[in-house]
């Protein structure tokens, strides 16, 4: 009669034999393999067409490239998306404070704009900015519902520049309210609770604690929607502000090259957004430092 030891080792034999006949196939993915051939024909075939045809004119491309109509067009497109942007975060900042407000005027008024810009297409938005002396010829600064003590035309105050930045910029302030509304509302209540404890005030608690904390959550779309602001820009030619790409239909209306002067614009607008991406990744590791454990602190 086998003692238990001998059952276990018989039966670790009998396992191993068993494994060692056992021989493994491989999973085959036809479907994965057929996918990257789609993709790699179409590929090919793109960078054929892009060395190939003699219609992308790219000796024309690289003479308006860094010309200083062009240059002057990215100077003036970087410019709007600074400015637009800066109105959007301020005006976003302030608009998701007060929609996180105990007062319910200030709640309501923040849900309204957000509710209505985020329901108006930028380019409308922009267009009826421009076009507001249609509405309100004047424009005047007084006591409500009182006498003025200023009044000017409101073309003459309106301007392309102040109609492209207050329509970007307004347009851009619903979405990010949002953003940081979401990242004030990732903060744990309870840090509200021991800041006041402290003796800090609301506005100290907010500027202090919970603000450069939410910052984690609100760097990466915040992010994303200064690069999209980049090509947003564009929406401005319909006002025939002189951005990038007015100043490529400028230029393509004269010399009738409509292809290159586009491919200038779409490499200008890659390298916008390319820096901003980089710029991008550098916030987030910086505000992100927070959140790596010292070495030998476990």
């Amino acid at each position: 009669m086998k003692t238990p030891f001998e059952t276990t080792q018989a039966a670790a034999a009998r396992q191993a034999d068993d494994a060692a006949d056992i021989r493994a196939v491989p999973l085959r993915h036809p479907l994965r393999w057929l996918a990257a051939l789609i993709v790699l024909v179409l590929l090919a075939m793109a960078a054929h067409m892009l060395i190939t045809n003699p219609r992308w004119q790219w000796d024309l491309v690289g003479q308006y490239l860094f010309s200083a109509e062009v240059l002057n067009g990215v100077k003036r497109t970087l410019l709007l998306t600074v400015m637009a942007e800066v109105v959007g975060i301020v005006a976003g900042v302030v608009l998701a404070i007060m929609r996180l407000s105990p007062n319910p005027v200030l709640s309501w008024s923040s849900r309204v704009y957000t509710w209505t810009l985020r329901g108006i297409p930028p380019l409308v938005l922009l267009l009826f900015i421009y076009f507001l002396s249609a509405l309100l010829p004047t424009l005047s600064l007084g006591i409500p519902f009182g006498p003025s003590f200023v009044q000017v035309s409101t073309n003459t105050l309106i301007t392309q520049e102040v109609a492209a930045v207050a329509g970007l910029g307004l347009a851009q302030a619903a979405y990010v309210s949002e953003i940081v509304r979401g990242g004030i509302l990732s903060i744990p209540p309870g840090q509200t609770r021991a800041a006041l404890a402290m003796g800090l005030r609301p506005g100290q608690v907010m500027r202090h604690v919970i603000l450069p904390q939410a910052m984690r959550v609100v760097v990466p779309p915040l992010g994303n929607e200064v690069i999209s602001m980049f090509k947003a820009t564009s929406l401005t030619s319909v006002i025939a502000y002189s951005e990038l790409l007015t100043t490529v239909q400028i230029i393509y209306a004269r010399n009738f090259q409509q292809i290159p002067l586009l491919v200038v614009a779409c490499i200008w607008y890659g390298v916008l957004t390319t820096v901003a991406t980089v710029i991008q990744s550098m916030i987030e590791r910086r505000v992100g430092r927070s959140l790596k454990v010292p070495k030998g602190s476990h």
